[in-house]
């Protein structure tokens, strides 16, 4: 790469972290890396012999393809980068980048030269920030308030349950909840109280979810809904009635409801065994009509909505 006598460039190239190496690709060999690969990786220069000792100091899960995309790219006289972790002398990895220029002769490849570049820095922010983004993504799909799963995630979840009931053929129940008189809650105890009655609420519903499938989000308000993958109507209807006495149960006293002096809940259940013709807006739908019948009922109960003909129970069990 470089005329032995001409160390005012051979000085340059060795003072600069980026570490200049060639190899002749006709025999594989290494004919020249700079001494900074020992500060870096810690094997000597005089180690690097062959395009083999550089396959065999890549990383097993990116050795394989950067080995195979640099040979091909080498053979057709394109130059490249290739980002991967090289082994170091004491069995650690460095991420480096390899920057390539190929060398060709009336079309054919005979040297190649480039660069290392130690990039584990760099690595190491890119990694930091893709945790930060999860973690910020995954904070985009709970509700700030309760913590609990919001209607983003909610819309998700339909969708895949909902196509996974209709490859399958299954029931899925959606249960539509919403606490009775809550505007009159939160005038008469103030909205710092009344979102401290949301946390309850929406931790004790979220409790009566007990399968992994099983998926409770608050929809908006003071509105939340419980997704019951295969779940047929008899079961369905068992545990929107553990809902109501859930929420009972916490003897939240609010005396301006007229459905009596504890805060309660009014809920719709709908159960489908959806096909291709359906859609999904039809369940929430048909819930949401429930919702307000139980409400026309006078609240603290639910009323639910099967098909013409009521899908079969799947045969869930659910214990009182």
């Amino acid at each position: 790469m470089i005329d032995q006598e001409d160390d005012i460039y051979k000085t340059l190239l060795e003072s600069t972290k980026a570490i200049p190496w060639k190899i002749n690709w006709e025999t594989k060999a290494f004919e020249y890396i700079g001494p900074q690969i020992e500060s870096l990786l810690g094997w000597s220069q005089d180690s690097w012999k062959s395009a083999q000792d550089w396959i065999d100091r890549i990383h097993e899960d990116e050795r394989e393809q950067t080995a195979h995309n640099c040979i091909n790219l080498c053979d057709n006289g394109i130059d490249h980068e290739a980002d991967y972790r090289a082994l170091t002398a004491d069995g650690q990895y460095v991420w480096v980048r390899d920057v390539v220029h190929v060398i060709r002769k009336n079309g054919v490849t005979t040297d190649l030269v480039g660069f290392i570049f130690d990039i584990s820095e760099r690595k190491a922010m890119e990694e930091e920030l893709q945790r930060a983004n999860k973690k910020l993504e995954a904070l985009s799909y709970l509700d700030g308030l309760t913590g609990v799963p919001n209607r983003r995630l909610y819309d998700q979840t339909l969708d895949t349950e909902w196509g996974r009931a209709v490859r399958a053929g299954t029931c899925l129940s959606l249960i539509v909840i919403d606490i009775d008189h809550f505007k009159d809650y939160n005038d008469q105890c103030g909205h710092v109280q009344g979102d401290e009655c949301l946390k309850l609420v929406a931790e004790a519903l979220q409790d009566v979810a007990v399968r992994s499938t099983d998926f409770f989000a608050r929809y908006g308000g003071e509105e939340f809904v419980l997704l019951l993958p295969d779940t047929g109507q008899e079961a369905a209807r068992d545990i929107t009635e553990r809902c109501r006495r859930r929420i009972l149960e916490l003897a939240i006293a609010h005396p301006a409801s007229s459905a009596g002096n504890l805060l309660t809940i009014s809920a719709g259940v709908a159960c489908m065994r959806p096909t291709n013709d359906d859609q999904q807006t039809d369940l929430f739908a048909a819930a949401d009509r429930m919702l307000y019948q139980a409400k026309r009922n006078g609240r603290n109960r639910f009323a639910c909505s099967w098909p013409a003909k009521a899908p079969v129970d799947t045969g869930r069990l659910v214990n009182s």
